[in-house]
């Protein structure tokens, strides 16, 4: 179960439920992967609504990986997440919600 507390949000893959987080190294990584040189840049990408399916999939990664799974974005490419893209969307959005202290 996720702590929404610990900026933590509960994401399922496959069926099987997931605890995402974004930890420094996640955002370190969702940095460097989505070519943005700050963390303000990064959220301003996505409150703006400037953002694409493969930024919410890196940010699910990224949440992933924080939150201790050893996958690879590949795996995802074909797998279910949560209710779908608009599911997952939101999911991603919690995420970094959370990573910067809102428990929304």
């Amino acid at each position: 179960m996720a702590n929404p507390w610990a900026g933590e949000v509960t994401i399922t893959v496959n069926g099987i439920p997931h605890v995402c987080k974004l930890t420094l190294g996640a955002l370190a990584e969702l940095e460097d992967r989505l070519g943005e040189d700050t963390l303000v840049a990064l959220v301003q990408r996505f409150e703006s609504g400037a953002f694409a399916s493969r930024d919410v999939m890196a940010l699910i990664v990224a949440g992933l990986r924080g939150g201790g799974w050893s996958g690879t974005s590949a795996e995802l490419l074909t797998a279910d997440i949560g209710d779908g893209p608009v599911d997952a969307a939101r999911i991603a959005a919690q995420l970094l919600a959370r990573a910067f202290g809102t428990a929304a």
